[in-house]
């Protein structure tokens, strides 16, 4: 028995309704799509050919295949597979709990989590094969997706969600494209959490010492890491776009290339998996926490999207040039769910450390064009690039997850046709308005844990099992005694 299953059977729970698992219809406004008709059933030699594949392993010496998925937190996981298996389709199990993985390595014993712990199968998408930057020994890779054994697609694993989303832009003739930017943290090494975070020793001998945004010096004082992390990108096929040094301290911050909305959230899981990997190899640690040290900036994830009809057409844009109806409905979808998906964009209790007034990071989902203190900001552009960016996702949260949530949100919009409010006027600040969304983890749980279009937009079975996994992480986070605890109390209570 693994451990997971005998941490999953340590406790003698009823079998509840298995019949949630295989949530097969999403609801859309009046129209229902069934997942299983619009998400990909994948054969395992449907899309590859064996020899191909050996030819492949043997021309770069690839020993193993990586059988990837990014879980609940973004993080990947998986099995190791002999390449010689992988080319020859071997089918490939994992136990159902383990998308759902809490940051902990617990598991919640949530009803909808079967008793039986069964499993599901992982299902290669040839299109992300590719060789592993970082191992030591030739090592390929391949995303997969989480597949029930019935068939269907697991409503727990992220990249089945994101494309359960799709689906319903896909019924209606339409196709987002998204592009995020990325902000992390290249930091010193950190053995021990009761220390905070530090800038590392750069070339020069020194650490940083100044907010140096936009400096390019900065930028290459870790020219090493730089050098092998560009490179490693472009074998992933990670198609980046600007790179920056960031207001923080050894912050930076990297956009990505727009795209289909899949292919983009699978860019932004490798991107997080090599800048981690790479970064050990340099005495350095990749942060992607939303506020990793005090008083510095945090860390965001901004998503840019639009969306395209069946020519191609950008359909935030009439053919005059002017903005087109759905545009509006599009923001106003964003204003009305938002809230009730907070915990998607703001997924752990450091994330609410992010949002305060003044630095940039949003606290309502006031929109206005090119101004930066509103939740949503629209970009200037030509009339088939006109977008929206939603600036609320941290990047902690997990790509695949913040695209569908803020897609389904966007979609809703639309197909109920809602209204938004005015543009803020751009000699206000929209940190001088009111607070709207949750200010710290509980309230944005509660929120999205009772809110019924919460469910409807992203199913009730994913929503239930989210929120029972967010709810253990952070009953594990009130076990810990903080330092502002032992600061101030210890003194004077």
């Amino acid at each position: 028995m693994s451990p997971i299953q005998f941490n999953r059977h340590a406790t003698d729970r009823s079998c509840q309704r298995q019949a949630a698992i295989f949530e097969v219809l999403m609801v859309t406004g009046a129209h229902s799509v069934s997942m299983v008709a619009l998400c990909n059933k994948i054969n395992p030699m449907q899309h590859s050919n064996a020899s191909e594949l050996e030819a492949f392993f043997q021309q770069h010496g690839a020993r193993d295949v990586e059988c990837i998925f990014a879980d609940i937190s973004g993080y990947p996981r998986g099995k190791l597979m002999p390449a010689h298996t992988f080319a020859a389709g071997g089918e490939l199990r994992i136990a159902q709990a383990i998308p759902m993985q809490a940051v902990t390595g617990d598991y919640s014993y949530d009803p909808i989590f079967p008793d039986a712990d069964p499993d599901v199968r992982l299902v290669p998408d040839y299109a992300t094969l590719k060789m592993s930057p970082w191992s030591s020994t030739p090592r390929a890779f391949a995303i997969h997706d989480c597949v029930e054994l019935s068939g269907e697609p697991c409503v727990f694993a992220a990249r089945s969600l994101l494309k359960m989303v799709l689906a319903r832009y896909t019924a209606q003739g339409l196709k987002p494209v998204v592009a995020p930017e990325i902000e992390f943290y290249l930091t010193a090494p950190s053995t021990d959490p009761n220390q905070a975070l530090v800038a590392p020793i750069a070339r020069n001998g020194r650490a940083e010492a100044g907010q140096s945004a936009f400096s390019l010096n900065m930028l290459n004082e870790l020219a090493p890491f730089w050098d092998e992390f560009r490179a490693a990108l472009d074998g992933l096929g990670v198609q980046a776009d600007t790179w920056i040094h960031e207001v923080g301290l050894t912050q930076y911050e990297i956009n990505l290339t727009h795209g289909d909305a899949v292919a983009v959230a699978d860019q932004a899981f490798l991107f997080k998996y090599a800048a981690k990997e790479i970064a050990i190899r340099h005495g350095l640690n990749a942060v992607f926490m939303a506020k990793p040290i005090a008083g510095a900036p945090g860390s965001s994830m901004h998503l840019h999207q639009s969306v395209l009809d069946a020519s191609g057409r950008n359909i935030f844009s009439l053919d005059d040039g002017t903005e087109s109806a759905n545009f509006r409905h599009f923001i106003a979808g964003l204003q009305t769910y938002v809230p009730d998906l907070m915990l998607i964009f703001a997924p752990f209790v450091n994330s609410y450390r992010r949002f305060v007034k003044g630095s940039q990071a949003q606290v309502n989902l006031h929109w206005c064009y090119d101004y930066r203190t509103t939740g949503l900001r629209i970009p200037v552009s030509v009339p088939a690039a006109r977008r929206v960016e939603n600036r609320i996702a941290g990047a902690d949260a997990n790509s695949y997850l913040a695209i569908a949530a803020s897609l389904a949100a966007g979609l809703a919009g639309m197909d109920e046709a809602l209204t938004p409010t005015e543009p803020i006027l751009v000699n206000a600040s929209a940190y001088d308005q009111a607070h709207a969304l949750a200010r710290s983890f509980l309230p944005a749980h509660e929120q999205m844990e009772r809110s019924k279009s919460s469910r409807r937009l992203l199913g009730d079975a994913f929503v239930t099992g989210f929120c029972a996994v967010k709810a253990l992480e952070y009953e594990s986070y009130l076990h810990e005694i903080s330092a502002w605890e032992r600061r101030f109390l210890l003194p004077q209570v």
